[in-house]
């Protein structure tokens, strides 16, 4: 698994993401947990970083929140769309986009680690 172990610790905190309906907190993550012996908020933190490192989810800074990854195969870029009044969060690939910012980037020697795009609007459903 892209050189990474998916402990059981960090294997529930994939699950969670998985299941979840919207992007989860740390907190929320926690609380969802129960009763999990190493259920700690800096475990949690711990297992979201290698998460974060080994493309499985991303962070969604503007929400201070977790989505599990929906295009593992992308690489480590992600554009999400915000809906400002439902508070629905769609992950778009957004590959021809992201190949054009990665041009652009390689052109001022700059050398990427990753990306996270947030477009703030109305869904389809609230406009």
């Amino acid at each position: 698994m892209r050189g990474g172990r998916l402990t059981p610790l960090r294997r529930k905190v994939l699950t969670l993401l998985l299941e979840a309906q919207a992007p989860a907190k740390a907190y929320d993550l926690l609380n969802l947990m129960g009763q999990e012996a190493a259920a700690k908020p800096p475990s949690v933190y711990r297992c979201l970083d290698f998460l974060l490192e080994m493309g499985l989810a991303h962070r969604i800074e503007s929400l201070n929140a977790f989505v599990a990854c929906g295009h593992w195969g992308h690489g480590h870029a992600a554009a999400f769309l915000i809906c400002d009044s439902c508070g629905n969060v769609g992950e778009l690939h957004a590959g021809e986009s992201v190949r054009r910012l990665a041009a652009e980037i390689e052109e001022v020697r700059f050398r990427m680690r990753s990306a996270v795009i947030e477009v703030r609007g109305v869904c389809a459903s609230c406009a």
